[in-house]
């Protein structure tokens, strides 16, 4: 089987080949109920026929200046269990990819003019998702222009700042944050088996290390993040935040002491938990076990934990990833009640499918009202809990 042929968001392989790689163990999930499946499978076939009937005539979707959103939608294609499309690709998904192609830069950005890091990392994962040598090239440049972004301030070659080793929005000279940090290791870990090591000129790499230095910058975790405004909490004790000093869920004044703690929110927290396993973090890393154990005190489907209906299907997704790659197919919550959470997400997701096929967000944050982005996401997720039942 080739590396990424039975791909669901760049992420689930059927022989867990993905989840080795990431640096954990994939653990699969137990048999479900064959009806159930049909109906997942049933929900995805309408997401994707109105991907299919709302795709431009130029190749893109949504918007000609954001290629993530196009990549995000190929990615589901090519992620459907059904494998419809494994090897024959029909005329609008070559306008998908040549959309995809046209926006390859000299440097190796794959972007038009802004989120320069969020587009080039998703549309290297459509790119990945293809699985054809023709692309390599450009996936290369893409690799090496994403780790030509991870910040340094200071010392050059040195750890001394807190955003040292995550990545921005595109300049490495502007502030990192948790969720272009992920996309950027969740391309550049996807795609490290096309680095070339024997080569006169090798492929430079993130330096990991600094990446996870970032990381912990970004977690409520007394234990290994000495910045300010740290909450030990147990509120908000293993969750993370935006960036160092910023939480989009916002902070708590102890009226006693005066501190102000940030709070933990549920979608950067997912974010946080995948990241630290792509840096390849073990599983019994206290970093990791703490984010895991406040995702769990914190799960819920009806918003995303910390900001109410504001980027609720990028929490399905981040979840649906994050919990598969760790290899749970349990949650226990903080009652003590054990939940399935694929089948939860999975009926979640089905009961808010439009008659039309398509999904969206009533909150228009992140740009959630625009239904070719919340469509690819529900689709994915479904995709990933599809191949984990």
């Amino acid at each position: 089987m080739s590396r990424f042929r039975a791909i669901a968001t760049v992420l689930i392989i059927t022989n867990g080949a993905v989840a080795q790689n990431a640096g954990q163990e994939f653990v699969p999930a137990a048999p479900s109920n064959v009806s159930f499946k049909q109906e997942i499978q049933h929900s995805i076939d309408r997401g994707l026929e109105w991907l299919r009937k709302n795709q431009n005539t130029n190749g893109y979707w949504a918007s000609a200046d954001t290629p993530a959103v196009t990549a995000l939608a190929l990615v589901a294609f090519k992620g459907d269990p059904a494998e419809r499309w494994k090897s024959n690709e029909p005329e609008w998904m070559h306008r998908g990819y040549r959309y995809i192609l046209s926006c390859a830069r000299p440097d190796g950005g794959i972007h038009k003019s802004n989120l320069v890091t969020y587009n080039t990392s998703i549309s290297m994962l459509a790119l990945l998702a293809a699985d054809k040598p023709e692309y390599e090239p450009v996936l290369r440049k893409g690799r090496r222009f994403l780790v030509g972004l991870q910040t340094d301030l200071g010392e050059k070659g040195k750890i001394d700042d807190v955003f040292d080793g995550g990545v921005g929005y595109g300049s490495k000279y502007q502030h990192s944050d948790i969720a272009n940090t992920l996309q950027a290791l969740e391309a550049l870990s996807l795609s490290k088996y096309l680095v070339k090591k024997d080569s006169p000129t090798p492929d430079p790499d993130l330096n990991w290390e600094a990446a996870i230095h970032f990381l912990q910058n970004c977690q409520n975790l007394p234990a290994y993040n000495k910045e300010p405004w740290v909450s030990d909490d147990p509120k908000d004790k293993g969750g993370f935040v935006y960036y160092p000093g910023q939480s989009m869920a916002g902070a708590v004044t102890n009226k006693l002491t005066g501190k102000v703690a940030l709070r933990s929110y549920g979608s950067i927290s997912y974010a946080g938990l995948l990241s630290y396993i792509y840096a390849q973090l073990d599983r019994d890393d206290p970093r990791v076990k703490a984010v895991f154990e406040w995702l769990q005190k914190n799960y819920t489907l009806e918003e995303n934990p910390g900001m109410g209906p504001q980027g609720l299907f990028y929490y399905f997704h981040t979840m649906s990833k994050a919990l598969t790659v760790y290899g749970v197919d349990e949650l226990k919550l903080a009652n003590g009640k054990p939940v399935d959470w694929r089948k939860e997400v999975a009926m979640r997701i089905l009961n808010l499918q439009q008659r039309d096929g398509s999904w969206a967000n009533e909150n228009a944050r992140w740009r959630e009202k625009e239904p070719e982005l919340v469509t690819s996401y529900a689709v994915l997720t479904l995709e990933t809990i599809y191949r984990g039942m």
